[in-house]
C-alpha cells in the first residue's frame, strides 16, 4: 500500500468530532481569562513534544514545509501521535529514518542506558537520589570533578525556562481577569510554580479550586517515562464546569472511607483515614493539549500525583463529559454490537460507562500508596517501577467494579445500573485493548480481560461472542481486586512483572473479535472548536 494510503487508513482509526462547550452564561471577563488559558495550554503542547523526543521539534518543522497531500498526511498523523511513532501500533515508526521510540523519552540523556542511570542513582546520597527521581527534573550529562563524565539534575524551571516564563505570564494575566477567588489563587500559585519548580502549593490550590472554569495545567502524568515512571509530562485540560452533573456525583465522595474499609484485602492494609478532600468535578473540555492529547484521548483523570498532597488533602477526580459522550457514541456503541451476544448488547449504556469511569478515578485514591518494605517507608510507585502504571490502571478498573457493586448493595446507586455495568465494562474492555498492549491502560485492561476469562467471569460462545457470567463475575472482581492491591501493599515487583508477562497478551479468541472491529474507530480526533473561536475573538 502506498505511504499516503497507509497514513490515511491509520488516521481513519480516529473519528473526527467537534469538542466544545456553551460559554453563553460565562461573563465576558471570564471568557477573556479562558482565552488566556487556551494560549497557555498550547505552550504545554509544545513542551510535551520536546519531552517525548529531542528530535520532535525539528522533524515537525520539516514536515510543515511539505504542503503536498502526502506531506499533510504525515503532519496530521505526527500531530495525532505527538511524534513519528504510532501509539496504536506498539510505537512502530510510521516515518522513514527515525530511531525506535526512546523508552526514557527525552527526560534522560541521549545515548545513556537505563542501567547507566540506575548505577548513577545508586551512587548518590539519599537526598540527591530523591531529587534526581523527582517528578519535575530531567537528567542531563555533565563533566564532573577530574573530568570524569557523569550526570546532573536539571529542574524543569531551568530546562524549559523560556516556555514556562511565557506560560506563567499568561496565567497571571488570566488571574487578573477572573473575578473568582479560588481560580485566581490557583493561577497565581501555578505561575509561581512554573518558575520555582515547587508545585506543592499550587497542587493544594488546585484541590481547593471551585469555579466555573476548571483548568488543569502543568507537569503531571508519568506514562511517557517508560524507564522509571518517574518524570512528569506537561499537559493541559482547559474546561468549564458542569454543575448539574457534578452535583449528581458529589454523594460518591462521602462513600470513599466506607469503600476503603470494605476493600477485599487484609484489614491492616487499608487506610484508616483517607485524605480530607475527594472532590469530583464534571467538566466539558475546551482544550486538551500535551500529554492530555496524544493518541487516545483522556476521558477522566485523578490528580495530583504527589503522594504528599494525596496523603494530606486527598485527590480530585475530573470527568471530561463531552469527551466521554463522543467516545461512547462513535466508538463503544459500535463495538458492543460486534462483541457481545445479542441479549447483552442492549445493556450497554452511557450511564454505566460514565459511572464506571467516575469510580475508576475515585479508586486511584484508595488502596495502598505509602507502604513499608523490609521496614523501610516507601511508595507503591517506587517499588513497582515500570510496572506501576499498568498495575495501577488495572487496580482502578477492577476495584471500581467492586466499589460499584458495594454501593449498589448499600442502595447508594440506582438498582438499574446492576443490569448494565458488567456488560458495559466488558464491551469497553475491547475498546481499551485496541489502544495497544504497550500502553498503560491497554496493558491494564488486557490483564483484567484475560484474568476474568480464566476465572470464568467472562465467557466466549461458539460464534466468538463474549458474555458476562453472572454466577462468577462478582467473585472474580473481588478476587482480582484483592490480588492486585495485596501485590501493591507488599511492593512485590517480581509478582507484578510475572502477572504482566503472563496476562498482557492478545489471545486468539480476543484477536478474532478485534479482527471483526476493522472499520470501527479506535478513538476520536477532537477539533477544539470553542477554543479556536475564543482565540479568534480574543476572548470577547
Amino acid at each position: 500500500m502506498p505511504e499516503q494510503a497507509k497514513l490515511e487508513a491509520a488516521t481513519a482509526q480516529y473519528a473526527p468530532t467537534e469538542i466544545g462547550a456553551d460559554l453563553s452564561k460565562l461573563p465576558a471577563n471570564e471568557q477573556q481569562a479562558l482565552a488566556k488559558l487556551v494560549q497557555a495550554g498550547w505552550i504545554m503542547d509544545a513542551l510535551f513534544l520536546r519531552q517525548a523526543w529531542a528530535g520532535n521539534e525539528g522533524l515537525l518543522l520539516n514536515l510543515l514545509t511539505d504542503r503536498s497531500p502526502l506531506g499533510q498526511a504525515r503532519t496530521r498523523y505526527f500531530l495525532l501521535n505527538k511524534g513519528p511513532w504510532d501509539r496504536l501500533d506498539h510505537n512502530a515508526p510510521f516515518l522513514a529514518a527515525v530511531p525506535p521510540k526512546p523508552e526514557g523519552a527525552n527526560f534522560y540523556p541521549g545515548g545513556a542506558t537505563k542501567a547507566d542511570i540506575e548505577a548513577w542513582l545508586k551512587s548518590l546520597p539519599e537526598a540527591d537520589r530523591t531529587r534526581a527521581n523527582g517528578f519535575f527534573t530531567t537528567i542531563r550529562r555533565s563533566t564532573a570533578v577530574k573530568g570524569k563524565a557523569g550526570f546532573e539534575v536539571v529542574p524543569y524551571s531551568v530546562e524549559y525556562q523560556g516556555e514556562l516564563v511565557r506560560a506563567a505570564e499568561l496565567l497571571r494575566e488570566a488571574a487578573k481577569l477572573t473575578a473568582q477567588p479560588t481560580l485566581k489563587a490557583f493561577l497565581d500559585s501555578r505561575a509561581d510554580a512554573f518558575l520555582s519548580n515547587d508545585y506543592y502549593a499550587s497542587d493544594v490550590a488546585w484541590m481547593e479550586l471551585d469555579a466555573s472554569i476548571e483548568p488543569t495545567i502543568g507537569p503531571y502524568e508519568v506514562y511517557e517515562d517508560e524507564w522509571f515512571n518517574a518524570k512528569a509530562a506537561f499537559e493541559a485540560f482547559i474546561a468549564v464546569g458542569d454543575d448539574a452533573e457534578t452535583a449528581k456525583l458529589a454523594k460518591l465522595s462521602a462513600e470513599l472511607q466506607g469503600i476503603e474499609d470494605t476493600l477485599p484485602i487484609d484489614p491492616k492494609l487499608r487506610n484508616p483515614k483517607l485524605g480530607g478532600m475527594a472532590p469530583i468535578r464534571v467538566v466539558n473540555v475546551i482544550l486538551a493539549a500535551g500529554d492530555g492529547n496524544r493518541g487516545v484521548q483522556t476521558a477522566a483523570f485523578n490528580l495530583p500525583n504527589d503522594e504528599r498532597v494525596v496523603r494530606e488533602k486527598g485527590a480530585k477526580r475530573v470527568m471530561l463529559r463531552n469527551i466521554q459522550e463522543a467516545k461512547f457514541k462513535l466508538v463503544l456503541a459500535p463495538i458492543a454490537a460486534k462483541v457481545l451476544s445479542p441479549a447483552q448488547q442492549k445493556n450497554v449504556t452511557f450511564d454505566a460507562f460514565f459511572t464506571h469511569i467516575v469510580m475508576h478515578e475515585l479508586m486511584h485514591g484508595l488502596g495502598p500508596h505509602q507502604i513499608k518494605v523490609d521496614g523501610r517507608d516507601t511508595t507503591v510507585r517506587a517499588q513497582l517501577k515500570e510496572t506501576y502504571s499498568a498495575m495501577e490502571e488495572a487496580k482502578a478498573d477492577i476495584s471500581g467494579l467492586f466499589a460499584l457493586q458495594l454501593l449498589l448493595d448499600k442502595g447508594v446507586l440506582d438498582k438499574s445500573i446492576q443490569e448494565t455495568m458488567y456488560d458495559t465494562f466488558l464491551a469497553s474492555a475491547f475498546r481499551s485493548i485496541r489502544f495497544g498492549v504497550n500502553e498503560a491502560h491497554g496493558r491494564g485492561i488486557a490483564l483484567q480481560l484475560n484474568w476474568l476469562l480464566d476465572f470464568g467471569a467472562f465467557t466466549v460462545d461458539k460464534d466468538g461472542a463474549f458474555a458476562v457470567n453472572p454466577a462468577r463475575i462478582k467473585e472474580g472482581v473481588a478476587t482480582l481486586t484483592r490480588e492486585i492491591m495485596t501485590l501493591q501493599a507488599q511492593g512485590d515487583y517480581a509478582r507484578a512483572q510475572e502477572m504482566l508477562r503472563k496476562l498482557v497478551v492478545v489471545r486468539p479468541e480476543v484477536k478474532k473479535v478485534l479482527d471483526r472491529l476493522q472499520g470501527v474507530p479506535i478513538d476520536i480526533e477532537p477539533n477544539f472548536s470553542t477554543a479556536a473561536k475564543l482565540l479568534a475573538e480574543g476572548g470577547k
